[in-house]
Parts: structure tokens; C-alpha cells; sequence
């Protein structure tokens, strides 16, 4: 089977099966070129058996400098026998070029910390890239063709004269961008594109007579289809926005903890959290005379002195009895590919990428709970689930319990997803300062109020998400993750790194092995530095029950099938280019194919591609496989879209994107989210 063959397959998924059966696939391998690119200089050639620290070891044929990877790009692969990159008496510009990198925001101190700042002054900032130049996508489209007209509405637009899109069609027409494509990925799809005249791939679904065209056997093959679920409907907004969303269970567990005090209000939470399908005891009661009295059974008994509240329909057990522990919805964790909730990048376009390439658990993007609560469009996006993903989570993060509880009533009652998990290990200040994040490691009273309260009203299982600690080499999570079983978690995920350390570093897999050995019976999955198969069966020789992969899933997301197969698989430039090719298609039906949609989707292949670059191909390596921390040097690869790939300059990628999205709009700008420092 050709590497070709196996990228298709890996579109039906792998059946559910656990990720340590490896695989045994029958490969063609593509054809290589033998012949060196370039001619490497003596320097190289010798320092090869010396690798600096930090510095992947490449095959001397394909290492260069970096004036003749840079002349390679720049002659669009005219001088890959080297006669233009060696030349040294045209030496490569050094002027700087706009998309370069901005220099460093500097830091605010008191006068007092002026002294230990210049000590730091050294050091890098780590983190976001606050100073970045960011324009949103609709800066690129100056005239917006009125949704009237591009749904081709019968009636005229309600807003008339004082509506602020465009209304002339021969007009919007003339200074529409010129189309990026022959064929429209929405139309070939669903046999229709909503976005009409507006789609930058017009030509294939317009007539003459510039109407939409639409398939009829397509659209009636997918009537009554939803591919993504969990969209914010606009009464539900509205009623958010009025607080009028009744929050009953939440309500009734804050009051538990401000009239029964927290000691009653622990022990509340601890009988409803507990299994007690077998249990024969009977618990204490509150002294409380409106806490509900729970029996040996589990049922809860409403209190004659309980207000009277108006209900419609049959009284049945779901009205007086709470669902227990043991019959809330479960989730078989055990020995799963976990794709890690990855802000910026974990979108639901790159989601589906993962899920083709194996990936058996993922999750939706971090989501502040506030705004979710407030009903804000941007922050339920995050939320999206599409119908490939067969075990799916979203992520919220706070920092308070009576938030925290009413967003995941909310979610039980208005999204579908299969677990909630709870991020306290977000190491930005933005949220670790308000107590959020990490912050929470610190704030064990709150911490599990939040998780016992969550867990009190939600239907599905409940997870948490950690670090290892706060400040460096001081580690707090084997001390938390005792607590925490009897809160009622039902997985543990533990990253290896503490929050100083942010991404630096080595993650600390020996004390992720303790700690899983604390976390018996509960599953805990551990995340960090996997990169490789043998990466992955190493993490496997500890005692967690599966592993979470995020910079090695967007490094390369096929180390899905890597890990599933049992190998390392050297794909080659083409393959790679043609999974770029189906997230931007998979974008313009998530975002749009409009001229806003187009750039959102560049956008965030941009982030990604921030990512990508680090890749170094297998069959370049000197040392199978790639650590996660080794910083590829500069190579030239088997052929110039390879060599396109491995560059990590902003313009380079933007190449990349021309080619699947057509040229960028005028004064297009763009700097990656983060900062690539990671490999320190």
C-alpha cells in the first residue's frame, strides 16, 4: 500500500481500538533522491558526530547555511544543485524584512524591582507574543454584499436605505477579488453554497443570470444532515443576556455552602458525588431544615418547608431522585490517543484532521465560563462539535464556584458532549492572576467547591486537567491528586512541567508515574514530549492510562497512525501539502468561503504552519526519531516544497497559503500567536 493509500484510510478511523496494538502495514516507500542537494561546507560535514545540545542531528548531505536555504527559497527552487547558493559574492539581503519577528514589548517595573530587572534583562520573554501586529479578517473585505441578496430573499431588505452592506450587485461584482479557485469545496459537498455571490470560488455554482446554483440530488441526499452540533441558537443567547436561564441545581448547591457553612456543605457534596449503589449506609443529615434528606437508596427526599414550585406534565423519578454517580454517563478512557484542548490551534478544522489520522479523544478549545454565560457568539464557537468527533469534551476554565457550576448546568442542559473538563493548568498571567489556571493548584477550598459543585449537576463524567505545580521544582499535584478522587473526578490528565516552566524544559515523566499510582483507580493520562512512536511507548512503561499529545499533534499530526502502526513514518512533501489542502477546505465550511472566511482559515493555517515548520522528515534524520526539543538547523530537503515546509520564516509560510488559498489581500500582515522558544 502507498503512503497515498494509507492517508486515505486513515479517514475511516481505527474502529475504536486501543493505540497500543500496533499495526503491521505493508509500505511502499516513495522514492528518494540520493544525490546531495548542496555540497555541505567542511564545517558541517565535521561537526556532524558533534551535535550541539539542543540541535537535531541531520544527514550531512542535506545540511546548508543559511544564506543558501534562504537563496534556494528565493529562486523558488531554480538552485537546488547549488550553482546560485553558493555563490558568496552576492551575499543574501539583511535588510529587515516587515514580516520579521517585531523586537521584545518592554516589561513596566516599580523602581523598586529596577535593580533585579536589569539582572533579567537577558532573558526572553516567554509566552504570547503581545506586541504582534493583528488585523481581523474583515479589515480585508471593505465592501459586504447584503445577506439579502446572497440568500436571494424574495422580500427586500427590512433595514432599507439605512442598511450598512452593499446592495448593487453589477457594482459589488466589479470590485470583488479576483476567485481563488476553479471549483467550490462547499458547493462539490452539499450540492449548495450559502455564501453565493459573496464566495471567493463564485464561478462554480453562479449562472448567468449571476443566481446560485444549486445540486438538487446532493442537497436532497443530505436533507435533514447535521455535520457540527452545539451552535448557541439566538434564544438561548437572548435569554443569557436577560439572565433569564433558570439555574436551579446551581442555586441550590451555593446554598448548601452559604447557609449550612462549608463543613455541611462538604459533606452534602461528598454523598452526592459518592457511588453508593451498594452502599447500605445511611448518612448523616444536615441540620439545615431545607437541605434535601438523602437516604441509604440515594434518593433525595423533597422537604416539606421546600417553596412549592409550578410543574407541567407527570411527576416522575427524575423530578425527585438525582442521578447517581454509577448511572451518570460513562467514558471508557483507558488506553486512548487524548488530542489535548489547544487554544488557537485545537480548532474544529484541525480536530478533524486528527480524528482522520486516529486520534480517539478530543477536546474543544479552553472557554472562559463568564463569557459562556453571557452568551457571547465567539467564546459558544469553541464549543462547535463535528460528527466524526465519537468522544468529545469541551474545556471551561474559572475561578469561583457559583460560575463555575452554572456553566456546566448550562452545558448539561444545552450542549452534547461526552465529558466536561476543568483547566487548572493554563499557565498565562491573563488567567493564573484572577485565580484561574493554575491559580487553582493553590486554592484547594475553591477548588473543590468548583468540582464538587460541577460535578453535582452534571449528567456525564467530570475531568481535570494540571501541571505539575506552580513554581519550579516544587511539586504539589501528588498532593492534590488523593484529594481530588474523593471529589469526584472521574480523570486526572498531569503535563510535566510546572507553570514556570511553561514549555521549557523536559517534562518530568518519573513524577507523572507517581502520580498515577496515587490516582488508582481513577484513570490519569499524561502529557508531554511525545513526538514519536517510541516516545509513546516509552510514556507506556509508566503506570498511566493513556497519554494527551498537543505540540506533537500540531508538529505532526500523523503521529496518530505512528503511534497506532508502530512506526515512524516518513512522509513526503506532497502527502503533507495535500492534509494542509483538506484543513483549508474544512475551514471555508467552517468559517466561510467568503472573503472573511478565506482569511480566517489563512489565519489560523498560518498559527499552525508556526508549528509545522519544526518537523524534520525521517529520512533526513541521522537519530530516528525527533526529540520535541531539538531545534532543526538549516537543511535543504528532497525537493523544494520540503524545503519550503522547514522554513520558520512568517513569509515562507505565507507562501504556503498562496498556493492553497490564492494570493493574500493588500497590506496583509501576520506574526504566529506564539513565540517559538519552546526548544530551550
Amino acid at each position: 500500500m502507498r503512503h497515498t493509500d494509507l492517508l486515505r484510510c486513515c479517514t475511516g478511523g481505527f474502529g475504536g481500538s486501543s493505540f497500543w496494538e500496533t499495526r503491521v502495514m505493508e509500505t511502499e516507500t516513495p522514492p528518494t533522491i540520493e544525490t546531495p542537494p548542496t555540497k555541505p561546507p567542511e564545517s558541517l560535514r565535521h561537526g556532524i558526530e558533534k551535535t550541539d545540545k539542543g540541535k537535531a542531528a541531520i544527514k550531512p548531505q542535506y545540511l546548508t547555511t543559511k544564506e543558501q536555504f534562504h537563496a534556494l527559497l528565493d529562486s523558488g527552487g531554480e538552485c537546488l544543485n547549488g550553482e546560485k547558493a553558493g555563490d558568496d559574492t552576492a551575499p543574501k539581503d539583511t535588510t529587515e524584512d516587515p514580516l520579521e519577528e517585531p523586537p521584545e514589548k518592554k516589561m513596566k517595573v516599580d523602581p523598586d524591582e529596577q535593580q533585579r530587572t536589569e539582572i533579567k534583562d537577558s532573558k526572553r520573554m516567554r509566552g504570547q507574543n503581545k506586541c504582534r501586529p493583528h488585523m481581523k479578517p474583515t479589515s480585508y473585505d471593505s465592501r459586504r454584499l447584503c445577506p439579502s441578496i446572497i440568500q436571494e430573499r424574495e422580500t427586500k431588505c427590512a433595514f432599507g436605505d439605512k442598511c450598512k452592506f452593499f446592495h448593487d450587485v453589477t457594482e459589488y461584482m466589479a470590485s470583488k477579488p479576483a476567485d481563488v479557485g476553479e471549483r467550490c469545496y462547499l458547493y462539490d459537498t452539499f450540492g449548495k453554497c450559502h455564501y453565493g455571490l459573496s464566495c471567493r470560488f463564485a464561478r462554480a455554482h453562479i449562472g448567468t443570470d449571476s443566481r446560485n446554483l444549486v445540486n438538487e440530488e446532493c442537497v436532497k441526499a443530505l436533507d435533514g444532515k447535521t455535520t457540527v452540533r452545539n451552535s448557541l441558537t439566538k434564544d438561548l443567547q437572548w435569554r443569557l443576556r436577560k439572565k433569564t436561564v433558570p439555574f436551579t441545581a446551581s442555586d441550590a448547591y451555593m446554598k448548601s455552602i452559604h447557609k449550612g457553612g462549608r463543613k455541611d456543605a462538604i459533606n452534602a457534596s461528598s454523598v452526592d458525588n459518592a457511588d453508593i449503589c451498594c452502599s447500605s449506609v445511611t448518612h448523616s443529615q444536615s441540620s439545615d431544615p431545607e437541605t434535601p434528606q438523602i437516604t441509604a437508596e440515594g434518593s433525595k427526599v423533597i422537604s416539606e418547608n421546600k417553596a412549592q414550585v409550578k410543574t407541567v406534565g407527570p411527576l416522575t423519578d427524575a423530578d425527585v431522585i438525582k442521578l447517581r454517580q454509577c448511572e451518570k454517563k460513562q467514558v471508557d478512557f483507558r488506553d486512548k490517543l487524548y488530542l489535548a484542548p489547544l487554544t488557537t490551534c485545537g480548532n474544529l478544522p484541525f480536530r478533524r484532521i486528527c480524528k482522520r489520522f486516529g486520534a480517539d479523544i478530543t477536546c474543544g478549545e479552553m472557554a472562559m465560563c463568564t463569557n459562556l454565560l453571557q452568551g457571547q457568539s465567539s467564546e459558544w464557537a469553541l464549543l462547535k462539535r463535528h460528527e466524526s468527533e465519537d468522544v468529545f469534551g469541551v474545556q471551561v476554565e474559572g475561578c469561583f464556584p457559583d460560575t463555575m457550576t452554572r456553566c456546566a448546568e448550562l452545558l448539561n442542559n444545552h450542549v452534547d458532549v461526552d465529558f466536561v473538563d476543568i483547566n487548572s493548568g493554563c499557565p498565562i498571567d491573563l488567567v493564573y492572576k484572577k485565580g484561574g489556571g493554575c491559580g487553582l493548584m493553590t486554592r484547594t477550598n475553591k477548588f473543590q467547591q468548583i468540582i464538587k459543585g460541577m460535578n453535582s449537576v452534571l449528567d456525564v463524567p467530570l475531568t481535570v486537567k494540571i501541571r505539575t505545580g506552580v513554581q519550579d521544582k516544587v511539586n504539589i499535584a501528588h498532593k492534590l491528586i488523593p484529594e481530588m478522587k474523593t471529589w469526584g473526578v472521574s480523570m486526572i490528565t498531569l503535563h510535566g512541567r510546572s507553570r514556570e516552566q511553561r514549555y521549557t524544559k523536559s517534562a518530568d515523566w518519573d513524577y507523572i508515574n507517581t502520580c498515577s499510582q496515587l490516582a488508582r483507580p481513577i484513570p490519569l493520562f499524561g502529557n508531554g514530549d511525545i513526538l514519536s512512536y517510541d516516545d509513546a511507548m516509552k510514556a507506556r512503561e509508566t503506570n498511566v492510562s493513556g497519554i494527551m499529545l498537543a505540540r506533537g499533534a500540531l508538529i505532526k499530526p500523523w503521529i496518530f497512525t505512528e503511534i497506532k502502526e508502530g512506526r515512524n513514518w516518513d512522509i513526503s512533501s506532497g502527502e503533507r501539502l495535500d492534509t494542509l489542502r483538506d484543513f483549508t477546505h474544512y475551514g471555508l465550511e467552517h468559517w466561510g468561503s467568503d472573503t472573511q472566511g478565506l482569511e480566517k482559515t489563512r489565519n489560523f493555517l498560518l498559527e499552525w504552519l508556526s508549528f509545522m515548520c519544526r518537523y524534520i522528515p525521517v529520512g533526513l534524520l541521522e537519530q530516528v526519531p525527533q526529540r520535541i526539543n531539538e531545534r532543526p538547523p538549516y537543511y535543504l530537503g528532497r525537493d523544494y516544497l520540503e524545503s519550503l515546509m522547514a522554513s520558520q520564516h512568517v513569509g515562507d509560510w505565507v507562501k504556503i497559503s498562496e498556493m492553497l488559498l490564492g494570493p493574500v489581500p493588500k497590506h496583509f500582515n501576520f506574526l504566529p500567536k506564539h513565540k517559538a522558544n519552546a526548544y530551550k
